[in-house]
C-alpha cells in the first residue's frame, strides 16, 4: 500500500491568520500554487484552506480569516492513497491538508498522485471512467462570453468547436487572464503592488489569478475566442489507456484533456480528477 506521506508535498507553504487576502496571494504566485492550508499564527495549528477558487469567490473581501475554508476536507499522513482518491473524488476537493497527530505536515492534490494512476490503469480505456462536464464553445464567441461562461459554469477549460463542429482549439481561464487588458494604475491600487519588493510580481499576478477583477477593472478585448485559444490541443480517444493520459497530465502539467472518437468529433472532456477516480475502490 501506498501511504499519502510517500506522494505528498512535506512541510508545505501556509498562509497564516491573522492576515490578509493579498498575503496568500503573494505566497502562492512566488511559489507557483493553486491553492494553501492556512494556520493560526499563535500555536500554528490548521485554521482552514484557501484556493484561487475561494479568493474569485470573494473578490471584495481582503481579511483572509473571511475568505479560508475553515473546515476542509483533510486526511492523515498514513492513509492510502486510494483513502485520498476517494476524497478527492466524493467532495471534489483538489487540496487535502495532510496531517500527524494533529499537526499540518504536508498537503496532497490529483497532481500527486497521477504517477500512482500511471502504474495501474494500463488496461481502462477513458470511456471507462464517469467523466466531468463538457462545456464547449463556438470559435466565433466574443472573449467577454467566454468570461462569463467560465464563471457560472465552474469549469476551467472550454474546448473551443468550428462551424462544423469540429474541435479546434482548447480555451482555458489562464488564456483569458493572460489577455486581459488590465488598468494597471487601478490594479496596483487595488492590490497593494508598486513598492520595491513588488516590482517582480506584476506579471506573475496575471499569469496566476484567473479572472480575478471583475469586469469594472478589467477591458475584455472585443474579440473572438479563437484569437486567444490554445490550437491543435493535445486530445486523448476513448479507448486510449487512462494511465496513457495519466502520464500525458502529469508531463505537460494539463489539469484536463478533450477526448475524442475515431474521427476526431469532441465527446467529453478528461479532467485529473476523473483519471484519480481509477484509485477508489
Amino acid at each position: 500500500m501506498t501511504a499519502v506521506s510517500e506522494v505528498m508535498t512535506h512541510n508545505p507553504i501556509v498562509g497564516t491568520i491573522p492576515g490578509s487576502r493579498n498575503d496568500v496571494l503573494k505566497l502562492m504566485v512566488r511559489h507557483n500554487l493553486t491553492g494553501i492550508p492556512v494556520v493560526k499564527r499563535e500555536g500554528n495549528g490548521l485554521a482552514g484552506l484557501i484556493t484561487r477558487r475561494d479568493i474569485l469567490n470573494s473578490p471584495e473581501e481582503e481579511q483572509l480569516a473571511l475568505i479560508i475554508q475553515k473546515d476542509p476536507v483533510r486526511i492523515s499522513s498514513d492513509a492510502s492513497v486510494e483513502e485520498a482518491a476517494k476524497l478527492m473524488f466524493t467532495t471534489k476537493a483538489t487540496h487535502l491538508p495532510v496531517l500527524e497527530d494533529g499537526k499540518l505536515v504536508g498537503i496532497i492534490t490529483p497532481t500527486d498522485l497521477l504517477y500512482e494512476v500511471e502504474k495501474r490503469a494500463s488496461g481502462v480505456p477513458v470511456e471507462e471512467l464517469a467523466l466531468s462536464p463538457c462545456v464547449p464553445i463556438y470559435e466565433g464567441t466574443p472573449l467577454v462570453v467566454g468570461f462569463v461562461t467560465f464563471r457560472v459554469s465552474k469549469v476551467n477549460a472550454l474546448p473551443v468547436l468550428d462551424a462544423m463542429g469540429h474541435l479546434n482549439g482548447i480555451l482555458t481561464d489562464r488564456d483569458i487572464f493572460n489577455k486581459f487588458h488590465i488598468n494597471e494604475s487601478v490594479a496596483e491600487q487595488e492590490m497593494g503592488l508598486g513598492g520595491e519588493d513588488d516590482n517582480w510580481s506584476w506579471e506573475n499576478y496575471r499569469n496566476i489569478l484567473r479572472m480575478w477583477y471583475q469586469v469594472s477593472t478589467i477591458d475584455v478585448p472585443l474579440v473572438p475566442v479563437s484569437k486567444i485559444m490554445t490550437t491543435s490541443p493535445t486530445t486523448v480517444f476513448k479507448r486510449t489507456n487512462v494511465s496513457e493520459a495519466a502520464r500525458t497530465m502529469r508531463r505537460n502539467d494539463f489539469g484536463q484533456l478533450p477526448v475524442v472518437d475515431s474521427k476526431d468529433r469532441l465527446t467529453a472532456m478528461l479532467y485529473d480528477l476523473d483519471v484519480i477516480s481509477i484509485l477508489v475502490d
